[in-house]
C-alpha cells in the first residue's frame, strides 16, 4: 500500500491528479470553488469540488482510478465516511420500526430488479446487467453527509436519508461480494484455488470490522472518542484498519461500514463526530469528489448517454415508488417521503469503486460495464447534491438544529 504513494515523492512537480503538484493545485482550486459557491449560491460546498472534477473530465485530464497514489486517498475517504455513516445507523431504531426496514429493502430489491430489466432491455448481457444493477442499489453517504452537515439539516427525513444510505451501501456491498463470489467458484477453471481466498475474504473482513468496532468500544471506556483531541485516535485507527484491509486483499468498503455499527451499537448515546474525523479527513474527501467527477470521458458518455438516463430514470423510479408505497405504514406523509425519495439520488465514490473492485476481478465485463457506470455518474454528480438540498429543504428541515451544528463545527 506505500508504494502507492511514491509517485507523490518521486515526481512532485509533474501536474497529473496523483502527484504532489497536481494534488495540492486540485484541492486549493476545489476549496476555492466550493466557498465560492456556498457564499454565492448557498448550495454545498460539494457542487463546487464537482465543478473542478467536470473541468478535469471535459479538458481530458480525468482520473481512471486505478492511480496507485490517488486510490490511496479515496480508500481512506472513503473509510472514513462509511465508518460514519456505519455509527449513524442504529439497530434499535429498526427493531422499534420494523417499516422502515422493510422499506430499505423494498426500495433495494426493487431498484436491482427495475434496473436489471431495463438494462436487459438495452440489450447487455446478464453478466454486465447484473452487477450494474446491484451498483445501483447504492445510495451514497458521502454526498448525503456533507450535504446534510453543510446545510445543519435535522429530522425524520434526515435521519432516515442516513439510514437508508448506510443500509443500501451494506447490501450492495455484500451482494457485489456474493456474485464475485459466485463467479469465481462456478468456473470450473477458478474454483478450487477461488475457495480459500472468496471464504478469507468475506469472513475476514466482517472480523476486522467487527475487531476494528470492538476495540474502539474499549478505547471509549476511559477516553471521549467525541472530543476534538482524541479524533486523531478514532482517524488513526480507521486508517489502520484500512491498511490491514489492502494487505489481506479484504473488503475497504465493509470493514469501515461494520466497524461504525458495531460501535455505535455498542453505546446507549448516539455518536456524533466532528465531521469526516476534522480537516485532515476533509481534505480526503474533497479530493475524493474532484476524482470522482472526474473519471467519466466524453467519449464513455456519447456512447452509453441514453442507457445511462434509462439506468438513471430506473433508479429514481424504482427507489421513489418503494418508498411511497411503504410511507404511511413507517409513519411518514406522502410529502415527507416523496422529499425522502429525493434524497435518495446520489450514487457517487461509493458505486465507483465497487465497479473498479469488481472489473479488476472480473475485466471480461469491464468494456460494457465501465462506460454505463461513468456515464451514470456524469449524469449524477452534479444533479444528485441538488436534489438531495431540494428534498431536504421542502421537508422543512434544514437549519432546523442551527446551535449544534456550530457546536460541531
Amino acid at each position: 500500500m506505500f508504494d502507492a504513494l511514491l509517485p507523490l515523492i518521486t515526481a512532485p512537480w509533474t501536474l497529473q491528479p496523483d502527484t504532489l503538484l497536481g494534488f495540492a493545485l486540485l484541492a486549493v482550486i476545489a476549496a476555492l470553488a466550493g466557498e465560492a459557491v456556498w457564499r454565492v449560491l448557498r448550495w454545498p460546498r460539494v457542487i463546487g469540488y464537482v465543478i473542478v472534477g467536470t473541468a478535469l473530465a471535459l479538458s481530458g485530464r480525468g482520473v481512471e482510478g486505478d492511480e496507485p497514489a490517488l486510490r490511496v486517498v479515496i480508500d481512506g475517504a472513503l473509510a472514513l465516511l462509511l465508518f460514519e455513516a456505519g455509527a449513524r445507523l442504529r439497530l434499535k431504531w429498526l427493531a422499534r420500526n420494523p417499516w422502515l426496514l422493510a422499506t430499505s429493502v423494498a426500495e433495494a430489491l426493487a431498484t436491482g430488479i427495475v434496473v436489471f430489466a431495463v438494462l436487459s432491455m438495452f440489450g447487455l448481457p446478464t453478466d454486465v446487467a447484473t452487477p450494474l444493477s446491484i451498483v445501483a442499489v447504492c445510495v451514497s453517504p458521502a454526498v448525503l453527509q456533507r450535504v446534510v452537515g453543510e446545510l445543519h439539516a435535522a429530522g425524520q427525513v434526515t435521519e432516515r436519508l442516513l439510514t437508508l444510505a448506510a443500509l443500501n451501501t451494506l447490501y450492495a456491498v455484500l451482494a457485489m461480494k456474493l456474485l464475485s463470489a459466485g463467479l469465481l467458484l462456478s468456473d470450473p477453471r477458478t474454483w478450487v484455488a477461488s475457495v480459500s481466498p472468496v471464504l478469507f475474504s468475506f469472513f475476514g473482513s466482517i472480523l476486522l470490522g467487527a475487531a476494528l468496532g470492538e476495540g474502539l468500544a474499549l478505547i471509549a471506556r476511559r477516553f471521549d472518542l467525541r472530543e476534538d483531541n482524541s479524533i486523531v485516535l478514532l482517524l488513526s485507527a480507521v486508517l489502520l484498519a484500512l491498511v490491514v484491509a489492502k494487505t489481506l486483499s479484504l473488503s475497504t468498503l465493509l470493514v469501515p461500514l461494520l466497524a461504525g455499527m458495531w460501535l455505535a451499537n455498542r453505546s446507549e448515546r448516539p455518536w456524533v463526530w466532528p465531521r469526516h474525523f476534522g480537516s485532515a479527513g476533509s481534505v480526503l474527501v474533497l479530493v475524493m469528489f474532484v476524482a470522482v467527477a472526474s473519471a467519466w470521458t466524453i467519449e464513455a458518455l456519447a456512447a452509453s448517454a441514453g442507457i445511462a438516463l434509462a439506468l438513471v430514470l430506473a433508479r429514481g423510479m424504482a427507489k421513489g415508488l418503494a418508498v411511497l408505497a411503504l410511507a404511511k405504514p413507517s409513519g411518514l406523509g406522502i410529502g415527507q417521503a416523496a422529499c425522502l425519495a429525493i434524497g435518495l439520488t446520489p450514487m457517487s465514490a461509493t458505486a465507483w469503486v465497487l465497479t473498479l473492485d469488481f472489473v479488476a476481478r472480473h475485466p471480461n465485463v469491464g468494456a460494457q460495464m465501465m462506460p454505463v457506470l461513468l456515464a451514470s455518474l456524469a449524469l449524477l454528480e452534479l444533479t444528485a447534491p441538488l436534489a438531495v438540498m431540494a428534498g431536504l429543504r421542502a421537508a422543512g428541515e434544514v437549519d432546523a438544529r442551527p446551535a449544534r451544528a456550530a457546536k460541531t463545527m
